[in-house]
């Protein structure tokens, strides 16, 4: 699994794994800092088209920083992948000395695990989405080190 920024020609992908527009998902790319986990395709010996681009998408993350915390504006994608993404925001904010907060839906079991392997507390609840409830979760990397 790599990971690398997003661009605009993965929003169709990236709408796929959280269940929104695509047009949504192009303005996140243009207006967030954006990575995607992706799986390198290596067609086998009887394969006869390989794909267009060589590659699946596995995850990704979105995030912005303001003030003294990074905030996780979406993730989504295999447990494994968001694991993996979540290191992005958290490198930043470990760089910048800030904290890392994220909101993920309270009936999400794979996504909270993921965000709890990745080393985030519980920090609460957090407000409700179209009437799902959400688990707040934060990170201080300053208390990690």
């Amino acid at each position: 699994m790599e990971v690398r920024d997003a661009v605009e020609a993965d929003a169709d992908d990236l709408a796929a794994i959280v269940d929104a527009p695509a047009d949504v998902m192009r303005n996140v790319v243009h207006d967030r800092t954006v990575r995607v986990a992706v799986r390198r395709d290596e067609p086998g010996p009887n394969a006869d088209v390989e794909t267009e681009d060589g590659e699946s998408i596995l995850g990704f993350v979105s995030f912005d920083a303001r003030e003294d915390t990074v905030y996780v504006t979406q993730l989504g994608g295999t447990t494994d992948a968001c694991e993996r993404l979540l290191g992005e925001p958290v490198r930043f904010a470990t760089n910048e000395r800030m904290t890392v907060e994220l909101f993920v839906g309270a009936d999400d079991d794979a996504l909270r695990s993921a965000v709890e392997s990745a080393g985030f507390g519980h920090d609460g609840t957090g407000p409700s989405f179209d009437g799902q409830r959400t688990v707040k979760y934060r990170l201080d990397p300053k208390r990690r080190e």
